[in-house]
């Protein structure tokens, strides 16, 4: 996999690529929205704190899979307020911290979700050459 940033382009704004290019694929693994709730149906307090568990969600869904963090091309999160952008993107930053392949990113501001403790949902799509 390799990342394409065309210089033509402004930088991303963050720990993301604009668009990442694989080859054949042998495995690709889409991976459903995932919301800041824990095995018991605790939810934490804060975008960060729920994005963190979201993510770690992941991790432990690409490891069922034999797959890692290195192995995801794309995230798409949402957030229910722009005053949660900073929290969510602190933890994915984090996340991606020593990725050397940055995954293309989305982040979109929406209404709600099923419950109105939720403020943050992410989805991811991997793949394995």
């Amino acid at each position: 996999m390799q990342a394409v940033n065309p210089p033509a382009l402004r930088p991303p704004f963050a720990r993301y690529s604009h668009a990442v290019l694989t080859g054949p694929v042998s495995r690709l693994l889409a991976i459903s929205g995932q919301l800041g709730v824990a095995p018991d149906d605790s939810v934490p307090e804060g975008a960060a704190a729920q994005a963190a568990l979201c993510l770690a969600n992941i991790d432990r869904i690409l490891a069922a899979a034999a797959m890692t963090r290195t192995n995801v091309l794309r995230l798409n999160a949402y957030v229910t307020d722009r005053a949660h952008m900073a929290g969510y993107m602190a933890a994915r930053d984090a996340w991606a911290a020593e990725l050397s392949l940055l995954p293309a990113s989305t982040l979109m501001i929406v209404t709600g979700f099923t419950r109105p403790e939720f403020v943050v949902e992410i989805e991811a799509l991997a793949a394995e050459a």
